[in-house]
């Protein structure tokens, strides 16, 4: 059991900062996401592409803000479980929440935060016959360690950010990389084609196009895919079968914990906290709804905000609270480092 102040699902830009807020209140947090790793839509979908509506950023990369939020929160040590969903939920006598993941783990707080962007993310599968009998057998959705594609034969689909990315990053990995893709052109960042163009051209990276993998050949693990390329069909051998063709939000089983759910988001008092029909959960970011909501990172970081002030009187009833800007207070860990302005230093001048 995984004892916690706010246990927030959903490891996005809000989700990131709901830690910060809530630790300058000395507020704990674990952080609960289905995806592999933190940033949510940032880290997976498009990580290389520049944001340009973050106050104090003119142009800034989706990866670089993700990595910036959790610089920002490293000295509030906040738990990470990655790679599972929250399953089920049980209120308890006191008023505090027991949820259960997909792997069976759970976690005990007083407050939840549900961060989940437009829902947990699921991988848009290709639709190949039998598929789902090679998944966890060479067929992978995710790249949760590269390590285990080392000195291995590895076959990329997809013609995005991702696909690119992680053909150039295991060109370095694998033994053998082949990207195949339905169209001549790719839409990704200029220079992750650009590189993938000079792998190729080093031979480093084998590149199929316009194709489509239509078949995988196998007894107990990937051994071979089938290939249509203009028109004619031909087999390739490979250890490993990666398509990355984006993922499909879905609010999960979230849907079914008794929240009142609006066109797949969760409504929510806009007016006061961001808090759901049932007390101590709160709902912040895209997957809430209310009058006049806006899907923006910014605004996410404002809910968050008065999410963590709410949740302080949960966990602190009847303790007032006094809002002190950064700049007076201060920033104190929960690792021991401080953060402060340096202090005025009285001194004439004569």
């Amino acid at each position: 059991m995984i004892k916690t102040d706010i246990l927030i699902i959903g490891a996005g830009p809000t989700g990131l900062f709901a830690v910060f807020e809530a630790g300058l209140l000395k507020l704990k947090c674990h952080i609960l996401d289905a995806l592999p790793q933190p940033g949510g839509q940032l880290s997976e979908l498009y990580p290389k592409k520049p944001i340009y509506d973050i106050p104090g950023f003119p142009e800034v990369l989706a990866g670089d803000l993700v990595d910036g939020l959790m610089e920002q929160i490293k000295q509030f040590e906040p738990g990470f479980t990655l790679g599972e969903r929250a399953e089920t939920i049980e209120k308890q006598e006191d008023g505090s929440f027991i949820v259960t993941s997909s792997k069976g783990k759970k976690f005990h707080a007083p407050v939840i935060a549900i961060a989940g962007g437009l829902g947990s993310f699921e991988p848009r599968k290709p639709l190949i016959e039998d598929i789902e009998f090679y998944e966890d057998k060479g067929v992978k959705y995710f790249i949760k360690n590269p390590e285990k594609f080392r000195d291995k034969r590895v076959v990329i689909a997809g013609g995005g950010d991702s696909a690119l990315d992680w053909s150039i990053f295991l060109a370095n990995v694998a033994s053998e990389v082949t990207l195949i893709h339905r169209r001549n052109e790719f839409r990704g960042a200029l220079d992750s084609v650009e590189k993938v163009q000079e792998l190729k051209s080093a031979g480093k990276i084998k590149l199929i196009t316009p194709a489509e993998v239509i078949g995988i050949n196998g007894a107990e693990h990937v051994e071979s895919l089938d290939i249509e390329e203009n028109g004619a069909h031909r087999k390739i051998e490979t250890d490993y079968f990666i398509p990355l063709f984006g993922l499909t939000p879905k609010l999960g089983p979230i849907a079914d914990w008794g929240l009142e759910i609006e066109k797949n988001a969760i409504k929510v008092n806009n007016a006061l906290d961001y808090q759901t029909n049932i007390p101590g959960i709160f709902a912040i970011g895209d997957v809430n709804t209310y009058p006049g909501k806006l899907k923006l990172i910014l605004c996410g970081f404002h809910e968050a905000t008065l999410m963590c002030q709410a949740a302080y009187q949960i966990i602190n009833p009847g303790k007032k609270y006094v809002l002190k800007y950064t700049t007076v207070s201060g920033v104190d860990g929960f690792d021991g480092t401080r953060k402060e302005a340096p202090k005025a230093v009285v001194k004439a001048i004569v």
